[in-house]
């Protein structure tokens, strides 16, 4: 079992909110995470037929009789609108008490919908993404070459598939088949499961691109709107990131669409039929999913460590850029990401360039090589694997 960096973030949201929310994709570990972190507290599954037609009839009775202990876990709780209004009603009746209700949920928008409107100001919302590298190595779980990780993907159950002998692609294929016949209707999306695979397989070979939603809707014969909105639910539900690019008043001309990512190297390589490190290897999508895999490891340790931060890339329509500039107050972080060992005095220059543009304190280049060099004032070399917990 893997021991979550989430949980440190988890522990401190309960001594601040009466409930906190646990979103994340299905299968991510949520409620692994929630049991870990608090074996005492009662579960609950409102996917099982009996709880869920008990909570119907009486939400708020059942939550009253059932949370007289230390707490409460309720899972898949975005299948009961009326639990929300009950929640908040026994919130309010002893609201000095914190951290009684842990609510699992997949992000939908009616979920979020119904937390905006019952339960505003008294629930921390904490984000649960699959495993980064460092906690492959925990809690006596099998440990996981990074490349391992990298190929699979960091959903448990895919990246213990291929390290018991199994395929991490048939995971994927029924993950996917789930999502697209099941999850996609409950949201409100009547698309045919056909043309939803096209979309999210267009994504994987325009991974790490510029949005031209224009593009997609003409390939598929939909209009612009449909893909926006198709957009906006795969992101929403945590299987694409949206990396909107850094906007600063100086006199270039800057790239001002966002860039897409699917956030999944698992699901991504799955997409294109890849099945192993050496496919990988000679693929032409290469680059951007190792610039993926390295981007969603840091930002994953990020939200932790530095959950208020913001994530940008930096292009200008001169072709100077940086995949990735970390936003924490008033400092900036730039970070450029390289297949291959990247120690020229030409990238050492542009960083320093672009440092100058966007007020960035330091940059840092990470390729596969080993350990680190500095190759300018302020600009460093790190191989990722030489600190799997670093961050700039």
């Amino acid at each position: 079992m893997y021991l979550r960096l989430s949980a440190q973030r988890l522990t401190k949201l309960v001594k601040q909110f009466p409930a906190v929310l646990i979103l994340g994709p299905r299968q991510v570990g949520k409620t692994t995470l929630a049991k870990q972190t608090f074996p005492d507290f009662s579960y609950l599954d409102l996917e099982d037929s009996a709880t869920y037609n008990l909570f119907a009839e009486d939400p708020r009775f059942q939550l009253d009789t059932r949370v007289s202990g230390l707490g409460l876990i309720l899972d898949e709780a975005q299948r009961l609108p009326l639990l929300f209004d009950a929640l908040r009603g026994a919130i309010d009746a002893d609201r000095q008490r914190m951290g009684r209700f842990i609510i699992l949920g997949s992000a939908q928008p009616a979920l979020m919908r119904q937390v905006a409107e019952s339960l505003a100001g008294r629930v921390g919302i904490l984000e649960l993404s699959p495993l980064t590298v460092q906690e492959t190595r925990t809690g006596g779980a099998p440990v996981a070459d990074y490349q391992q990780l990298w190929l699979c993907g960091g959903f448990p159950d895919a990246l213990a598939a291929n390290l018991r002998g199994g395929d991490f692609r048939d995971w994927w294929e029924a993950y996917l088949r789930t999502y697209v016949e099941r999850d996609l209707p409950v949201m409100g999306l009547d698309a045919n499961p056909v043309q939803m695979r096209k979309l999210i397989t267009m994504l994987a070979h325009a991974q790490g691109g510029l949005a031209n939603l224009s593009q997609f809707a003409s390939a598929l014969g939909w209009s612009q709107p449909t893909v926006a909105r198709y957009v906006d639910i795969l992101e929403q539900s945590f299987l694409l990131r949206r990396l909107p690019p850094y906007f600063k008043n100086i006199g270039k001309r800057l790239v001002k669409a966002p860039k897409l990512y699917l956030r999944d190297t698992g699901l991504l390589h799955h997409l294109l039929n890849i099945h192993s490190i050496d496919e990988l290897g000679c693929h032409p999508i290469r680059g951007a999913s190792w610039e993926t895999f390295v981007l969603e490891d840091m930002l994953r340790r990020e939200a932790i460590t530095y959950p208020h931060s913001r994530a940008h890339f930096w292009r200008t329509a001169g072709g100077a850029e940086v995949d990735l500039l970390l936003e924490r107050g008033n400092a900036l972080h730039a970070i450029e990401i390289k297949t291959a060992r990247a120690s020229s005095p030409y990238l050492a220059r542009g960083l320093r360039a672009i440092m100058a543009d966007t007020g960035a304190i330091n940059a840092t280049l990470i390729d596969q090589g080993t350990g680190q060099d500095a190759l300018a004032l302020q600009v460093n070399r790190r191989g990722f694997e030489t600190d799997v917990t670093w961050l700039p």
